[in-house]
């Protein structure tokens, strides 16, 4: 298995023949950046995308007989909000990326690259974030991009003074000055070392100060425009002729819902669709050789997130039972031929300097001490609970179903309970009415906070309710630390506590399989829940 960071973060390699590589389509959740420490180096140099390999003629918008360009791209559910400040879920925000932007935005190595904005500066005391805006970018709907419509946008994703943050580390906003029509001055309460790395989000877009129902009329700066939406079946794209960066190969796009994990097969050979992103290994050896199957890695966190405020899961050692009763291995093996990455804390490989994969020792299968945890916890003849798991997720209703066969070795009965999606959101991740579910966490920013920050006790996004004053503590310390390696220190404590305290049953990052019919390419794989339309191209 690949370790480090970006070495693992761009990969996007062909094969020639199916691999025996299976994955487990993501359920992120990430709800915008959290605090977190500094952004991979923060890098502000634009890392620059070499054009098409086959050439300009190639990447044309129009084909060589004159039609317009167009791709349909399948995905597993409808969008949820097209609203970038209010989406829930980074399969919403994976596609919103290709409409909105922030100040800065990510790109496929994992750097922060210019986007509305052309430069920033922050002061000796990182408590002032000074941004140049672009000039002449445009909305979608033809209005330049001013100053106000930034601050608004700022100013919106802080609760306007008023409400909530949308985004929590906006919360230490005091204030956004436009001191001229090409600049944006964002003072911070507190030093904030990776601040950055938030106003990259698509959560942070910058949206126009006039519009106000986003939800039904989307205007971004991205490199496709929207034009349609069908609910529960498609959503309808054309490309922004006038966007400011390097334009878009494929004139029209259509995501496709494809709700129906069964029919991901059929839709792809029959024509309907022309790209799935993360498939299963069943999938890609079902397809034909129209098809390229590329590998990437998924970059999240996939577990059996506990309820540790429901009974038996408030209890330590019932989690840690659990944890010693499952073979990550045997479930590796299952889904993925052994591909994958083992994990044992809310971290990924692609964080580099924050992973740990010594906390993989931690707990290695044994059920006999599975057994003598759960008598001294008060179940020595085990107990019966339920896994909520998206209907619409195949690979984890598998996942599930293998957890649920080994925890029978220690006398406990998982039942598995299939709920759509859109019940997940409102039921598990909104109103936490849960004892278990199996899902996958990414980050929306390559922070440790936006991996660590949600298991603070009082966090908005504690889905799991975990609560431990230790780690409270830790966090904080982080937060507060002056130097990179003393943030990078306690954010390390907080991974050893989530594990030693069994705060879920974790199992692992996951490999990714794209298929893609062989009329396009260019696709990127990103180290961040994000999928860019705009490189794929036709190969003529």
């Amino acid at each position: 298995n690949k370790k480090g960071s970006k070495n693992m973060t761009k990969r996007g390699q062909k094969f020639g023949k199916v691999l025996f590589v299976s994955m487990l389509l993501t359920l992120t959740i990430a709800l915008g950046g959290c605090a977190g420490d500094k952004e991979e180096e923060g890098s502000s140099q634009v890392a620059t995308t070499p054009a098409a390999e086959a050439g300009s003629e190639t990447a044309a918008a129009e084909t060589t007989d004159g039609e317009a360009s167009q791709i349909t791209i399948g995905i597993p559910q409808d969008l949820n909000s097209l609203d970038p400040n209010k989406a829930v879920g980074s399969g919403t925000q994976e596609i919103l990326f290709n409409i909105y932007e922030g100040l800065y935005k990510p790109d496929s190595d994992g750097n922060l690259i210019p986007a509305v904005a052309s430069d920033y500066t922050v002061s000796d005391d990182k408590k002032v974030y000074t941004f140049t805006l672009r000039d002449g970018i445009k909305f979608h709907n033809g209005n330049p991009v001013t100053v106000e419509d930034v601050k608004y946008s700022i100013e919106k994703c802080a609760g306007n003074g008023t409400g909530e943050p949308l985004i929590s580390a906006f919360s230490i906003i005091e204030s956004v000055e436009t001191p001229d029509e090409q600049t944006v001055v964002i003072n911070l309460s507190e030093p904030k070392d990776d601040f950055l790395a938030i106003v990259s989000t698509v959560t942070a877009a910058i949206v126009p100060a006039d519009v106000d129902d986003l939800e039904t009329n989307p205007v971004g700066t991205g490199p496709y425009k929207f034009v349609s939406r069908s609910l529960q079946e498609n959503v309808v794209l054309k490309k922004f002729d006038e966007y400011w960066g390097e334009p878009a190969h494929i004139e029209d796009v259509t995501l496709k819902v494809i709700a129906d994990g069964d029919s991901i097969v059929m839709n792809l050979q029959g024509g309907s669709i022309d790209m799935m992103a993360r498939i299963t290994t069943t999938q890609a050896a079902q397809l034909g050789d129209q098809f390229d199957i590329l590998e990437g890695t998924m970059n999240l966190v996939q577990a059996m997130y506990l309820n540790n405020a429901v009974e038996p899961f408030n209890n330590e050692k019932v989690r840690q039972a659990l944890s010693y009763a499952i073979n990550k291995q045997e479930i590796m093996d299952f889904m993925a031929d052994g591909k994958g990455t083992p994990i044992a804390s809310s971290m990924f490989p692609a964080f580099g300097k924050y992973y740990m994969e010594e906390l993989n020792n931690v707990y290695t299968t044994d059920t006999e001490k599975a057994k003598e945890l759960l008598a001294e916890a008060g179940y020595p003849d085990g107990f019966t609970f339920t896994i909520k798991v998206p209907s619409n997720y195949q690979p984890h209703i598998d996942t599930a179903t293998v957890l649920a066969e080994q925890l029978k070795a220690i006398g406990v009965t998982a039942n598995i309970e299939l709920i759509e999606w859109e019940s997940w959101l409102s039921d598990v991740y909104k109103e936490r009415q849960f004892e278990a579910t199996v899902v996958g966490v990414d980050a929306s920013t390559l922070t440790a906070g936006a991996l660590l920050g949600r298991f603070v006790s009082t966090a908005h996004n504690n889905f799991v309710n975990y609560n431990n004053a230790d780690y409270d503590a830790a966090y904080e310390n982080a937060q507060s630390a002056t130097s990179d390696e003393e943030a990078t220190k306690y954010y390390k404590e907080c991974e050893k506590i989530l594990t030693d305290t069994a705060a879920n049953v974790y199992i692992q990052d996951m490999a990714e399989l794209v298929a893609l019919n062989k009329k396009y390419a260019g696709y990127e794989f990103y180290p961040l829940y994000i999928q860019d339309i705009a490189k794929l191209y036709i190969v003529e």
